[in-house]
């Protein structure tokens, strides 16, 4: 007998469902809606833990300090992940590169994490078989690719269906044909994994909010407060959309800012030693009736020998990315003239038969790397590890560091602020299962697929747009299909098909989408892979937001003027868009 279920919600705070008269908590809201709400409740008690910070880190940090019991805050001053963590090559690496580096134990480690981050969210996280060319006169040359990848494999621990090969010129040139033959050797091929790494992001903060973080995004960190002391004891905090402050106290106080680290340090008056070295990477998107790459391949260019990545993504072809010293305004790093020009001649000499030319560009990303130098040193000696920095006022900052490290970049931090603060327990992240990723595991992704895209159907979606809003949303697509056939008639009055009202209705309830940024680009990725849909129904999508979440005539010009301005820049070098 079916049991009936009666969802309340009490105070705004907690979804419970009652179950034979039975009460338990289900999951803590994590809605647009309500974003004053938690701001209020933040400023009301004293946290174990305030976090900086709403990238992979500062939600890697959030989880895990959840996990252990430590009431937890975290604030973002733009949208969660919109910066560095959605702006990356879309890749949990393996750590190849560190090999020819000879950093052995920080191999392992990265190739055991990998492996983690895709058991415990397969949704978002797929192996990618990666063919690496050998050129005469390349970087890489038969025998060291062969014993190099021989001994990544056997560093990091990867599977034996996933172990590299040696491929002939003739079985290369099979698995992707459009590869420059001339000078042509042969090639090695492994698996990396590709992911969502907005979403993966997301995934992770919306873990820690569902077991019991409070956070909220455009949330910006205006100052540091103190003690007698002189020991940072919070922050003073703005709300971007509504322009209240708060005064936001905590135990300890962690900045994970990734770009804004040495801003906050600059804030505390602790910003000295080693500061940040800021690169920017370039990614263009290509629709693959251009570019039919089949194959993701990891070439070396001709003048420079820097590596670049070529990546097929439903039905995109992704190119990146570049790597140049950045001083302008972190919060919008934008491609040049000049990073389309390198890219584009990357790729046409690797795929010489292409002759892809700027108009063929769809959409392109940039983000920025913080990477670590010392006062003294040279450029050349800038690392690309994480830090920590721990100020005499005892502001916890971290830097650095790649998004498949994020899972123990945290644990470290946690398992100082935890000694700090009495609360015993150690790191359990790595069997966490993320929001999304209850599909039976990467054994049982495959069969939830099927069985959730039937029920998408049935609902009345084509195979297409069901299987797009189950990769999506992975087990979360439940909550979503619910929404479909609950309320999916509300579709008709804004003009959008039900899928659409679906995803941002879950979007504005379940993920803090605030602005219709937030939705085009890291809810949806859209902005980056079909540009094409976001032109089509951005109208419709700022109609229902603006009336969700009674925005001013204001706002909605504010927020429509973003957006555009944003898909201008992601699809023409800075220099034309602002000419």
């Amino acid at each position: 007998m079916l049991w009936s279920f009666l969802f309340l919600n009490l105070s705004d705070k907690v979804k419970y469902v009652f179950i034979k008269e039975r009460m338990f908590e289900v999951v803590k809201p994590f809605s647009a809606i309500q974003r004053n709400t938690y701001l209020d409740e933040m400023q009301q008690e004293e946290l174990d833990l305030l976090v900086i910070g709403g990238g992979i880190t500062g939600a890697g940090i959030a989880l895990d300090a959840s996990v252990r019991g430590l009431s937890t805050g975290l604030i973002e001053m733009q949208d969660f992940a919109a910066g560095t963590s959605s702006r990356s090559t879309k890749l949990v690496h393996g750590g190849l590169r560190y090999l020819k580096q000879f950093e052995v134990k920080l191999v392992a480690e990265v190739g055991k994490e990998r492996a983690i981050v895709y058991e415990n969210a397969p949704h978002v996280t797929s192996p990618e078989w990666m063919l690496l060319p050998i050129m005469k006169g390349g970087t890489f040359g038969k025998l060291s690719t062969s014993v190099g990848l021989k001994a990544y494999d056997k560093l990091a621990g990867v599977k034996r269906n996933e172990r590299r090969s040696m491929l002939n010129k003739k079985t290369t040139l099979e698995k992707a044909p459009l590869l420059r033959k001339e000078g042509l050797k042969g090639s090695g091929i492994y698996v990396e994994y590709k992911t969502d790494d907005a979403r993966l992001t997301l995934e992770i903060m919306k873990e820690a909010v569902h077991r019991g973080t409070k956070a909220t995004n455009y949330t910006k960190a205006e100052s540091l407060l103190y003690n007698e002391a002189g020991k940072v004891i919070g922050a003073k905090v703005k709300d971007l959309v509504t322009g209240k402050t708060f005064d936001i106290k905590a135990k300890r106080v962690v900045n994970a800012a990734g770009p804004w680290v040495d801003d906050l340090r600059e804030i505390d008056g602790s910003k000295k030693g080693k500061f940040l070295y800021l690169t920017k990477g370039v990614h263009l998107v290509i629709d693959q009736s251009r570019f039919p790459l089949k194959q993701a391949v990891y070439f070396d260019t001709e003048d420079d020998g820097r590596m670049v990545f070529a990546i097929p993504r439903d039905g995109k072809t992704y190119v990146g990315t570049t790597d140049t010293y950045y001083d302008g305004r972190i919060a919008s790093p934008r491609m040049t003239q000049e990073d389309l020009d390198y890219i584009l001649d990357a790729a046409n000499y690797m795929f010489p038969s292409l002759k892809l030319e700027e108009k063929d560009v769809e959409s392109s990303w940039a983000g920025l790397r913080p990477l670590i130098h010392e006062e003294g040193k040279s450029a050349s000696e800038i690392s690309r590890k994480d830090e920590t920095f721990i100020s005499d006022s005892g502001l916890i900052s971290i830097a650095g560091g790649k998004l498949t490290g994020y899972r123990k970049m945290a644990q470290r931090i946690v398992d100082m602020v935890a000694k700090d603060v009495g609360v015993k327990g150690k790191c359990t992240t790595d069997k966490i299962v993320l929001s999304g990723g209850d599909v039976g595991g990467s054994n049982g992704l495959e069969s939830f697929k099927k069985e959730q895209i039937k029920v998408g159907m049935d609902l009345g979606l084509d195979k297409k747009e069901a299987e797009k809003l189950v990769k999506l949303y992975g087990s979360n697509v439940k909550r979503v299909f619910e929404i479909m056939e609950t309320s999916g008639e509300e579709a008709k009055h804004f003009h959008m098909p039900k899928s659409l009202y679906a995803s941002l209705v879950y979007g504005l309830e379940e993920e803090m989408t605030t602005t219709p940024l937030d939705f085009f680009n890291r809810r949806t990725a859209s902005l980056f892979f079909d540009i094409h849909w976001v032109k089509e129904w951005k109208v419709q999508v700022v109609n229902y937001m603006a009336y969700r979440l009674h925005w001013t005539s204001e706002q909605r010009d504010r927020y429509v003027e973003e957006l555009e301005r944003e898909m201008a820049y992601a699809m023409n070098p800075e220099e034309k868009v602002n000419a």
